[in-house]
């Protein structure tokens, strides 16, 4: 079966326009990675690991009895 040149054409415009959306999306989405991370690193680090008060952390990785 014989394709229309013009059909062609216009496949190729679509899927170059999707091509660039895409590439597009991913610039958008790493730029607002960067700038969350940026934020957060502003911000002073969270204490983890550290027991506080009488109660035993709730995180598996830190084994405190509770006093």
């Amino acid at each position: 079966m014989f394709m229309n040149p013009d059909l062609l054409l216009v496949l190729a415009n679509d899927r170059r326009r999707e091509l660039i959306a895409e590439a597009d999306k991913g610039r958008l989405l790493t730029l607002a990675r960067l700038a969350r991370r940026a934020r957060r690193a502003g911000k002073a680090p969270a204490v983890r690991g550290q027991p506080t008060g009488t109660l035993a952390s709730c995180e598996p990785s830190v084994a405190v009895p509770a006093r």
